[in-house]
């Protein structure tokens, strides 16, 4: 295969738009942990907060932003509202993104000398 050739098609400017803004959102360390978390099983805020160990206005936030990039839903129970992560794509993004990583520290924690090089935060 020759430089510039490929059998995919590129995506259109929109799609890398919407992906660039999904990956801006779980950008946030606080909002890949609320996703992750959802990835585990829904939640209300009042749990969220207390799993990842943030404040209950600011998770709040953070929920609102993720709903309105369609990447977490909510409903109602009562007089709570209950979230989750109704999108298998992200979910899978998610855990294999986190799962590699996890991986791989903990491989860098069993030879010294090698780590998560090259990833900027």
């Amino acid at each position: 295969m020759g430089a510039g050739t490929t059998d995919y098609d590129d995506p259109s400017a929109d799609v890398l738009a919407e992906a660039a803004a999904a990956f801006g959102l779980l950008a946030s360390s606080a909002r890949l942990h609320i996703v992750w978390a959802l990835a585990q099983g829904e939640s209300d805020v009042t749990g969220l907060a207390e799993r990842v160990g943030g404040a209950l206005p600011a998770v709040s936030q953070h929920l609102t932003k993720l709903k309105l990039a369609g990447l977490v839903r909510s409903r109602r129970e009562g007089r709570r509202q209950v979230y989750f992560v109704d999108d298998a794509d992200v979910v899978t993004v998610v855990r294999l993104m986190v799962g590699q990583l996890t991986d791989r520290t903990e491989r860098a924690a069993q030879s010294p000398g090698r780590g998560l090089r090259g990833l900027g935060a």
